[in-house]
């Protein structure tokens, strides 16, 4: 069945995983839903003990058996310990038949990758899928398809019931003894909780495992003990240093950083840009540098932001320190400086993803933005953007908060280079999409800005920026003129790979790569 992207969605998918194709970003609004039931564990008896001497003592008291559900969080991001302990310890218990639901996996869990070409996992519910296990997935080496999620959509898969969690596993930087768990205080602090959150309240059984353990009660805590039955102290959960990877970095090159200014320019040449305007800015270098260039322009009119929202960051916090800002709103912290403000400054508030992006609960804190920066691995000329696969069609990326945040915001601007690496970013059509195009409104290359054409109150505004506003199709002309036409990927029937929106209709598939197809690693 062809969805509202154009994309054909085999019939067998959606009947066999109860689903509608794509129908738009506001398909489901304000239709009714049940959420799923909720199975619990009551703590009577006062004197029961919460604590487990080990990671296995834990699985054996939650009855850890094959087929399970198990359930991560990934605010350590490369850093990461939990994910890679818990899967070796349910292969050494002989378990089979696993699916890992977490909120991001990558190059910090090759034993997953390892499980994957063994046969024991064989299902993933994720959101980011890169590094070995997104090799592991393209080639077909997985039993099921994995299904790919934003932040939004895996809340409200949980809650909805789409998946059912047997076990969270939920790394805490500090625990007390009854299961109050923070993300500060200890030795591997990151900050949030924010993923965990909705795991910890629909899961059969939640397992802390932390390397600091405090005196009770560990408050405030991010996620409360009525969540957790058990807590594991182990040496080191997590490298806080690794936290920001290469895909959350700050740039210094200048193709990126003028892209940076251009969409600065782009934000204030709108009629959004005005005392009280709220503001998310994604990973990649220039995305994360269009921050920098805002303090000038906001100085300039006297204008303060309301909030700040996503995945924060030092020049997040340096605005808020400075008082450009009056409140951030936290569901990830991407770098040490963005822990230490949620840790200290009363201003910086942490709160769930559910609160962040569920499209499906009573309002979402990205339903509020009035603008939102954001990156692309491709995007085409109807302004679908594809952040999941590269251009050879090998799962490396993440939907993450982007197709959340694309539909909640007012002004949804793309900011990449028209080129990288001899591979074009802007193309006829995507590998695969992720983001569509009706919620993309504005493209910043460094060969010009493209706005959609849906947006005539933008292309008004912005054609008298001074900017140099072109069309897609332009850019598309440039690109294939500069680099030519790429070569088509060649793909088998399998498919490999679901990727839902974030209303649990069906965006896309991913089809099964041949295994002769040269992979291009895509790095910006």
């Amino acid at each position: 069945m062809i969805n509202a992207v154009g994309r054909d969605i085999p019939d067998e998918i959606l009947r066999k995983y109860g689903k509608e194709p794509f129908r738009g970003v506001h398909y489901r609004d304000n239709k009714p839903y049940k959420k799923a039931e909720v199975t619990a564990h009551g703590m009577v008896d006062p004197m029961r003990n919460k604590m487990v001497s080990s990671i296995r003592e834990a699985m054996e008291k939650c009855n850890a058996h094959d087929g399970m559900v198990f359930s991560f969080h990934h605010h350590f991001r490369d850093g990461d310990h939990i994910v890679n302990m818990v899967m070796q310890t349910a292969f050494e218990m002989g378990l089979k038949d696993l699916t890992v639901c977490a909120s991001s996996l990558g190059a910090a869990h090759s034993v997953v990758a390892d499980l994957i070409e063994k046969g024991i996992v064989t299902g993933i519910q994720t959101s980011g899928i890169r590094d070995r296990i997104g090799e592991a997935v393209s080639y077909g080496k997985l039993k099921t398809p994995a299904i790919i999620r934003s932040h939004g959509g895996r809340v409200r898969a949980i809650e909805e019931g789409d998946v059912h969690i047997d076990i969270a596993f939920i790394g805490a930087p500090t625990a007390d003894e009854y299961g109050n768990l923070r993300a500060v205080g200890g030795k591997s602090d990151c900050g949030v909780l924010s993923y965990s959150m909705v795991d910890a309240k629909y899961a059969d059984y939640t397992v802390a495992i932390t390397d600091t353990l405090v005196p009770f009660p560990n408050y405030p805590p991010s996620i409360p003990m009525t969540d957790v039955d058990y807590v594991c102290v182990v040496d080191e959960i997590g490298n806080p240093a690794k936290i920001a990877s290469n895909v959350i970095r700050m740039t210094q090159d200048v193709r990126e950083l003028k892209m940076a200014e251009d969409c600065a320019k782009v934000m204030a040449a709108t009629p959004f840009f005005k005392d009280g305007f709220s503001f998310q800015t994604g990973g990649g270098g220039a995305s994360l540098a269009v921050t920098r260039f805002l303090e000038p322009l906001m100085e300039e009119r006297n204008i303060k932001m309301s909030f700040a929202i996503g995945g924060i960051t030092k020049p997040m916090c340096d605005l808020l320190e400075k008082g450009y800002i009056r409140t951030v709103v936290d569901a990830q912290c991407f770098d040490k400086t963005a822990i230490e403000s949620v840790k200290n400054d009363p201003r910086h508030y942490e709160i769930s993803t559910s609160e962040y992006a569920n499209p499906l609960n009573k309002g979402a804190f990205v339903n509020k933005l009035d603008f939102v920066i954001l990156g692309a691995l491709e995007i085409d000329t109807g302004f679908n953007v594809n952040v999941t696969t590269g251009s050879d069609g090998v799962l490396r990326g993440a939907p993450g908060g982007h197709p959340d945040t694309a539909a909640g915001s007012r002004c949804s601007i793309i900011v990449a280079p028209l080129i990288r690496g001899r591979i074009p970013t802007v193309v006829e059509g995507v590998v695969n999409v992720t983001t569509p195009g009706e919620a993309v409104d504005v493209l910043v290359t460094d060969y010009g800005v493209a706005i959609n054409p849906k947006r005539k109150d933008l292309i008004e505004c912005l054609s008298a920026s001074g900017l140099h506003i072109v069309t897609i199709q332009e850019l598309l002309s440039t690109a294939l003129n500069i680099v030519g036409k790429p070569e088509p990927i060649h793909f088998e029937d399998d498919i490999v790979g679901i990727i839902e929106s974030r209303d649990g209709t069906i965006m896309d598939v991913v089809r099964r790569i041949k295994p002769q197809t040269e992979i291009h690693e895509i790095i910006g």
